[in-house]
């Protein structure tokens, strides 16, 4: 009997672990999958209404292959450009840099340095051209996450509370309760804060002349579509810009709107006003909501930004439902021990 269970005890955490090893370089487009399909579906249940479910899900799924299509062959083209000007910014710098009256022994240091620095920037460049298909791969799993946490919300909602111990199922309840709001605060920051990243996106082009109006609009909404996308975020655009106006060595302009891209579009206002829009809408601490961004980027990347909060304030409704354990115990010891008999007065 003793054999039998070590076997299955082997057998099941090997199947973890390959089941893990096959899942993992997945999570993110699964995670951002799931956290699309919580956003989108209000629409999907007033969609519901009108058709069946899997219709309404499938239509929502087929305008997001449209957006991620353009939005990943827009990538593909602003990708291949940035490297392209990138490179032969560097190549570029180095002769410029070599032709300069140096001291032997600086141009002796320069050139090894660039002769290891060019083709080692040539091969990541290569490496990060040859990854599209793994960014197709991800954008279809996100897809097919988006369309059945969608399809089958009702029955993932069920399992959830029948799977909810009985024994414990009012602290399960505040804990749904709790990830709901919190994630409800980030999702609706997520989206407020990138249209506003969006609009000040075009009127920075606008503000430094970095192009007309249309393509300023384009600009923006580019903006606002890529803070959706991992790893690409809305920094990409102000630094197309200021490589655009490096190149023409207009470097008062470009220092200008990497400087105003930073502040106003991408990274800080992620770690400023977000914290401050979702402490406000879910009634949390802003503190805590800064070091679980910080610290759940830090620790899982850009998904971090929403798990990073969740697990907090989760942690804050353990510790307080503890606390409340804790205070409780002793009155019920007390009331429980026996009571010493009262003496009789005659005794």
């Amino acid at each position: 009997m003793r054999a039998e269970l070590i076997a299955w005890t082997a057998a099941i955490l090997i199947i973890t672990y390959l089941s893990w090893e096959t899942v993992s370089p997945l999570i993110t487009p699964i995670f951002f999958g799931i956290v699309l399909a919580y956003a989108a579906y209000p629409i999907h249940r007033r969609l519901s209404g009108r058709m069946s479910r899997k219709t309404s899900a499938a239509i929502l799924t087929a305008g997001t292959v449209g957006l991620g299509g353009a939005v990943t062959f827009e990538m593909l083209l602003i990708s291949v450009k940035v490297a392209s000007s990138f490179y032969d910014s560097i190549v570029e710098f180095f002769d410029w840099l070599m032709s300069q009256p140096l001291p032997p022994e600086v141009l002796t240091f320069l050139e090894r340095f660039s002769d290891q620095l060019i083709p080692r920037v040539s091969e990541y460049i290569s490496h990060e051209t040859l990854s599209l298909p793994r960014y197709i791969l991800q954008l279809l799993v996100f897809l097919l996450t988006f369309y059945y946490s969608l399809a089958y919300a009702e029955e993932i909602s069920k399992q959830i509370h029948l799977s909810l111990p009985g024994k414990n199922r009012e602290l399960g309840e505040r804990i749904l309760e709790s990830l709901n709001k919190t994630l409800g605060a980030l999702v609706r920051a997520w989206l407020v804060l990138n249209v506003i990243k969006g609009v000040l996106m075009t009127f920075g082009f606008l503000l430094f002349g970095v192009s007309d109006l249309y393509t300023a609009i384009v600009a923006g909404f580019l903006t606002f579509i890529f803070s959706f996308v991992p790893l690409f975020e809305g920094w990409m655009i102000w630094l197309i810009a200021a490589a655009y106006f490096a190149k023409d060595a207009m470097y008062l302009h470009a220092v200008g709107i990497a400087i105003y891209g930073f502040l106003l579009v991408s990274p800080m206002p992620d770690y400023t006003i977000r914290p401050m829009m979702v402490a406000k809408d879910a009634n949390l601490d802003e503190t805590l909501v800064f070091i679980g961004m910080i610290g759940g980027t830090w620790a899982m990347g850009v998904k971090g930004l929403i798990i990073g909060p969740i697990v907090l304030n989760l942690l804050l409704v353990l510790l307080k439902e503890w606390k409340r354990v804790v205070s409780k115990e002793p009155l019920r010891r007390h009331s429980q021990a026996p009571s010493k008999p009262v003496p009789h007065p005659g005794v």
